[in-house]
C-alpha cells in the first residue's frame, strides 16, 4: 500500500502532537491542525488521502468540517475521533460522511487497522470502471459526457452520478432508496421528484438508440438494460 497522506484535526495539542509523531513514525505523512477552520484551509491547499477528525473542536466542529471536506472531495475517507459514545453522535457522524468512528481512549494499533481497512475499501472503490459502453453510447463518468456518433452530450453532475449507479447495476434493479441516499443523501419526497426529472432526461438521451431502455420497476426502482439484438 502506498503512503497514505493524513490530515489530523485534533484540538488537544499534547495528544495531537504525540498522535502525529506516532503516525509519521509508522510511515504516514501527517499534517496536524488544532481547529476545524485551520483543517479546512489546509485541506484546500494540500493533497490528502484520508482524514482523522476530532468531533469536539473550537471554531468549527468535526461534523461541520467533514461536510465541508466532502463538498470538495466526496470520496475521501474520514474517520472520526471522539470521547463520546452515545448512539446519536455515531449516527450524526455517519450522516456527516464518516467511513468509520473510534471512541477515545483507543489503541493506536486498532486505529492503524481501521485506517488500513477504510483506505483499502476506498482504493477498491476507485479501481471500479468509470467509462461504459451503453448500446451505441459511450459514457465517461469523470467527464460527465455521453458520446454517440461523434456527438457529445454534456451531463449535469446529478445526471452523471445517477447514470453511473445505473451502469454499475446494468441489467439489475437500482433501488430508488439507494439512489436517493447515495446521490441526494436523503430519501425524501422532494428528492424523489427531482430524481424522476433526471430519469426522464436520461430516457430522452437514450431515445436515439432503441437497444437501450431505462425501465421503471414499479414500487422498487429503475433498471438500465441493453438489448444487443434490437438494432439488428
Amino acid at each position: 500500500m502506498a503512503k497514505i497522506r493524513i490530515l489530523l484535526a485534533e484540538d488537544d495539542a499534547n495528544f495531537g502532537t504525540i498522535f502525529q509523531g506516532y503516525l509519521i513514525n509508522k510511515g504516514y505523512p501527517t499534517t496536524l491542525c488544532q481547529n476545524g477552520e485551520e483543517a479546512l484551509n489546509t485541506f484546500k491547499s494540500q493533497e490528502f488521502d484520508l482524514c482523522l477528525l476530532d468531533v469536539m473542536m473550537p471554531v468549527m466542529d468535526g461534523f461541520t468540517l467533514a461536510k465541508e471536506i466532502k463538498k470538495i472531495n466526496k470520496s475521501i475517507p474520514i474517520i472520526f475521533l471522539t470521547a463520546k459514545n452515545q448512539q446519536e453522535s455515531i449516527l450524526e457522524g455517519f450522516k456527516a460522511g464518516a467511513d468509520d468512528y473510534i471512541t477515545k481512549p483507543f489503541s493506536m494499533d486498532e486505529l492503524l487497522m481501521r485506517i488500513h481497512a477504510v483506505y483499502s475499501r476506498y482504493e477498491l472503490a476507485n479501481t471500479q470502471p468509470t467509462t461504459f459502453q451503453i448500446g451505441s453510447f459511450s459514457f465517461d463518468s469523470p467527464r460527465h459526457t455521453l458520446l454517440k456518433d461523434g456527438k457529445t452530450i454534456k451531463l449535469t453532475s446529478k445526471e452523471s452520478d445517477l447514470l453511473l449507479l445505473l451502469c454499475e447495476n446494468l441489467g439489475n434493479t437500482l433501488e430508488r432508496s439507494k439512489a436517493l441516499k447515495t446521490i441526494w443523501d436523503e430519501d425524501t419526497y422532494f428528492n424523489a421528484r427531482s430524481m424522476d426529472v433526471y430519469i426522464t432526461k436520461l430516457r430522452k438521451y437514450f431515445a436515439e438508440d432503441p437497444s437501450v431502455q431505462l425501465l421503471n420497476v414499479h414500487g422498487v426502482g429503475f433498471k438500465l438494460v441493453v438489448n444487443e439484438t434490437a438494432g439488428n
